[in-house]
């Protein structure tokens, strides 16, 4: 394992992180290489199943939904943007230039700068911490722990993970407001609709019409008592008239 003596800081990082993968079982490395291919993304995915299904039926849940729907839209745009960068600066993966790595995910094509897994897992996180604080938190430390494990395994230099940090988070917050006008009309249409209800069920994305029958109904208990207060005060009032002409 080389010591922090290289002049870029990058390639010093790269190896004193990757460095720890050295004494790792077998079985243990395996596990780490599962994780940060696959298993923290499920785990995001996870996390954004697990805040659609708490915000959906509280106040606002048209907006809360839509946030929660970002949340993935935000991903996908960082790894548009991300598409014409990794080409324009065309980086090497860091095993490609630094064979003596300990690489641990095996095949890995395309450029390194930048991380498409740092960038999308940040874009989810930020999305979610927009919505609901404690969940957004943990996966903001899921996503660290995964941008983190980019590097571990040597797949990623320290700035690939850093900029995709970087530009899931520029693009989930300045876009947010956007992407919230036009999505939140689009759930409230969707969850008033027979089909795709269940996605929000909140106060304000009920359909109309089941508000409109609601009221109807209530008004026409009010209506029918009225009436039947009218027709009693009225019957009482034609008894009295009748005792008073047989009393004449």
């Amino acid at each position: 394992m080389a010591g922090l003596d290289n002049p870029d800081i990058d390639v010093d990082l790269l190896y004193k992180i990757n460095g720890y993968a050295d004494s790792l079982p077998g079985w243990v490395s395996d596990a780490v290489t599962f994780l940060v291919e696959y298993g923290f993304a499920i785990g995001l995915v996870l996390a954004v199943l697990g805040t659609w299904f708490l915000v959906r039926s509280r106040a606002g849940s048209a907006q809360a939904v839509a946030g929660v729907s970002w949340a993935l839209g935000a991903a996908g745009v960082s790894w548009l943007i991300n598409q014409p960068i990794s080409s324009f600066v065309a980086r090497p993966r860091p095993f490609i230039d630094h064979p003596d790595l300990h690489v641990l995910v095996e095949g890995k094509t395309g450029w390194s700068f930048v991380s498409d897994h740092s960038a999308g897992a940040m874009a989810i996180a930020v999305g979610l911490l927009l919505v609901h604080r404690k969940i957004g938190i943990a996966a903001i430390v899921l996503a660290f722990v995964q941008g983190f494990g980019r590097v571990f395994t040597a797949v990623h230099y320290p700035t690939d993970v850093l900029a995709g940090f970087a530009l899931a988070t520029a693009v989930a917050l300045l876009l947010s407001p956007l992407a919230l006008y036009a999505l939140t009309p689009l759930v409230r249409v969707l969850a008033g609709t027979r089909l795709l209800g269940w996605i929000a069920v909140g106060e304000d994305v009920r359909p109309d019409r089941d508000r409109d029958r609601e009221q109807g109904s209530a008004d026409g208990a009010d209506g029918s008592g009225g009436e039947q207060g009218g027709d009693d005060g009225g019957g009482r009032h034609r008894a009295r008239a009748r005792r008073g002409v047989t009393a004449a």
